[in-house]
């Protein structure tokens, strides 16, 4: 069953773009409605490995944040 939704212009331009790429990436044609259909899916944490890139002193700074918040990380009982 087809339904029609209005978008804003913006939107409609985003959705064609997502559409775009993922031709690129899949190799064949990728409609609108399957374009929102990937926006949806549920995604694993391991497909965006790779995908942050930052050099040896934001990853230090980074994990040094992390071991401070974990210091103060306290857990109560019932």
């Amino acid at each position: 069953m087809a339904i029609s939704v209005k978008i804003s212009e913006e939107n409609y331009r985003n959705l064609s773009e997502l559409s775009g790429r993922l031709q690129l990436m899949f190799k064949k044609p990728v409609s609108l409605n399957e374009a929102i259909s990937f926006l949806y899916k549920k995604r694993k944490i391991s497909d965006l490995a790779g995908s942050w890139k930052m050099n040896e002193k934001e990853a230090e700074d980074f994990q040094g944040s992390l071991r401070k918040g974990w210091k103060r990380w306290k857990t109560t009982s019932a």
